[in-house]
């Protein structure tokens, strides 16, 4: 069965590239364009995994990724960033401290997103290229 992926992220142009990435290599896509569009998709829709961006409007990610544990515990979350007002890795730390299983800076490639992806779902495959 093809695993839901929920990817989180005020680009457009960002959430249609990773939208495209992981399609191509067999996941089922779902997108919002911060935290609150996020959190409502999570309490209608079955996820197998969320990929949120930390800097957003609206709800923000390290407050998105609290939430989400707060409601299922036990939920997958990879959060990245490109940084703000301090650098990405003290968000992309602080994100691991609030229950985020990776984390991945921006830029990232196809092939770190899709190993990044696999590692989290427990899945493998040689098909990122």
């Amino acid at each position: 069965m093809m695993k839901r992926i929920l990817i989180i992220d005020d680009d457009h142009h960002i959430l249609l590239m990773m939208k495209k990435m992981l399609e191509r290599v067999g996941f089922e896509i779902d997108l919002a364009s911060n935290g609150k569009e996020g959190l409502d998709l999570i309490s209608k829709v079955p996820f197998d995994l969320v990929i949120t961006d930390i800097i957003m409007p609206e709800k923000e990610g390290l407050e998105t990724i609290r939430e989400m544990k707060r409601i299922q515990p036990e939920f997958k979350i990879i959060a990245m960033s490109g940084g703000g007002k301090i650098s990405a890795d003290n968000y992309l730390e602080t994100a691991k401290i609030f229950g985020a299983l990776k984390i991945l800076e921006k830029p990232f490639t196809k092939k770190q997103l899709v190993t990044a992806v696999q590692d989290v779902l427990g899945e493998t495959s040689d098909n990122t290229t």
